[in-house]
């Protein structure tokens, strides 16, 4: 790797230095102010950002948490769970995701936990297998749609699980379209605004129900993802931020009534 690189762990005291990697251009936006509150709270639960910079510039990210405080639908007791991993643009490829994950490892062997677990998904938004399996992470469960859940263990340990009851949670959520939330992600606002309009166009009555605590999130969540999930009659539309507005209109009038 060329030039000045440091790891700096992002903590109450400098978050708002440092921020939060995500929306750092718009402090002022609705979602940034969310996720800047939500932070605070979750800091004193555990909560860990690592962010890594070249030459002074923010290139990524790392974002994780003891079970207990996971915002992920997983059954983890003793692991480390991880959030978001992101490296953006021409930092890509010299290595930086390899340290965040060195960073986390070694963190969570030092708190002395069984090991550290990820959920992953070959769609868009979240993190694929590839880059963990690479490090010797190995695929432990799977769940709709495309859902993975990858564990390092640091020894003869339980592999984490995730839930099994995802149709009884998605038909908690009645008829309807149901924008379940949190404010884990910056970008969930405008995912939010977005899937209502869309609704609105067809005609679907839509509401919106917020998680407030990593205990909803790993009792109710609609889907492994946890913090963002929309549900049409008893059906996972998404779990993507960002789903194409025609794919999303084509989902909903899927939807059988």
């Amino acid at each position: 790797m060329n030039g000045d690189v440091e790891i700096v762990t992002v903590d109450a005291a400098n978050v708002d230095e440092h921020g939060f990697f995500c929306y750092k251009s718009k402090p002022k936006s609705e979602g940034y102010r969310r996720k800047l509150g939500w932070l605070r709270e979750r800091f004193a639960e555990g909560m860990k950002i690592k962010i890594v910079y070249e030459n002074g510039r923010s290139k990524g990210f790392i974002e994780y948490a003891p079970a207990e405080g996971a915002w992920r639908a997983v059954n983890a007791e003793g692991y480390s769970v991880m959030h978001c991993l992101w490296v953006v643009g021409k930092a890509k490829g010299k290595g930086y995701a390899s340290r965040l994950l060195d960073e986390w490892v070694e963190d969570a062997r030092k708190m002395q936990m069984r090991g550290v677990a990820a959920v992953t998904s070959r769609r868009s938004w979240l993190v694929g297998p590839k880059v963990f399996l690479k490090h010797g992470f190995e695929v432990v469960d799977k769940a709709p749609p495309t859902f993975e859940l990858l564990t390092k263990k640091f020894g003869d340990v339980p592999s984490p699980t995730f839930p099994q009851d995802w149709d009884e949670r998605l038909s908690g959520y009645g008829s309807g379209l149901t924008v379940v939330r949190s404010d884990q992600c910056p970008y969930i606002d405008d995912a939010v605004r977005r899937n209502l309009e869309a609704a609105a166009e067809m005609g679907i009555p839509g509401r919106v129900v917020k998680l407030k605590s990593p205990q909803q999130v790993q009792e109710s969540a609609p889907s492994a993802y946890g913090v963002f999930g929309v549900v049409h009659n008893g059906k996972l539309v998404t779990y993507e931020l960002y789903l194409p507005r025609e794919k999303l209109l084509k989902r909903l009038s899927e939807t059988p009534a």
